[in-house]
């Protein structure tokens, strides 16, 4: 199912419908500032292990973001330092990635094994809407063509073809990109970019 949502004004009928599906243990394609990705609702177990079955992933492996709206409720999420919060507030909204320990609050069925995850707050009107309305992060994870080769789809219909069947609503929000976020490791103390991608960090 194709949910179409204007980029620049997201109408509160279609984000209802895309959050209903994720407040019923729905998992969603959508687009972020960078790539489309494939998310769920944080508080959804269910919705998550169908994600790993899609990504073909097993949990302990998995690289997921947590997908948030501001950087009000971090401290739910993550540990951060006074220095690392600058760092991200400088920067978000963004097209980062940014790998922080999690705080205990996040349930370690929902966590690989080092206890990490990936912080975005994409600068997206669709994205930033669901989470608002919503009214709790999403896990989420870019889609690819072939994790070998890293191939981004940009269409959001060759997107619905690929994947519609496996997920519970595409949104169309226009043409995607097909550079990824630029991923940053915050864990050591540090700002190590482990990936180069769209984003251009300010320190």
């Amino acid at each position: 199912m194709i949910i179409k949502i204007h980029p620049d004004s997201p109408s509160g009928r279609e984000i209802d419908r895309a959050v209903k599906i994720l407040q019923n243990d729905g998992v969603v394609i959508y687009p972020t500032d960078s790539v489309y990705a494939v998310g769920c609702s944080l508080r959804s177990k269910k919705a998550f292990e169908k994600i790993l079955k899609i990504k073909n992933i097993n949990k302990k492996d998995a690289t997921f973001s947590l997908i948030c709206d501001s950087l009000s409720n971090l401290s739910d999420y993550a540990k951060v330092d006074t220095p690392t919060f600058k760092v991200l507030r400088k920067n978000l909204p963004g097209a980062f990635t940014f790998i922080l320990k999690a705080s205990n609050k996040v349930p370690d069925k929902l966590l690989s094994r080092r206890k990490q995850i990936g912080l975005r707050i994409p600068n997206n009107k669709i994205a930033l809407e669901l989470v608002r309305q919503l009214e709790s992060p999403l896990f989420s994870t870019s889609i690819k063509i072939d994790d070998d080769f890293i191939e981004y789809i940009s269409d959001p219909e060759l997107i619905n073809e690929k994947f519609g069947a496996f997920v519970d609503a595409c949104i169309d929000g226009g043409m995607g990109g097909i550079i990824p976020s630029t991923i940053v490791d915050c864990t050591n103390g540090e700002f190590e970019i482990i990936r180069q991608g769209k984003g251009e960090l300010i320190n």
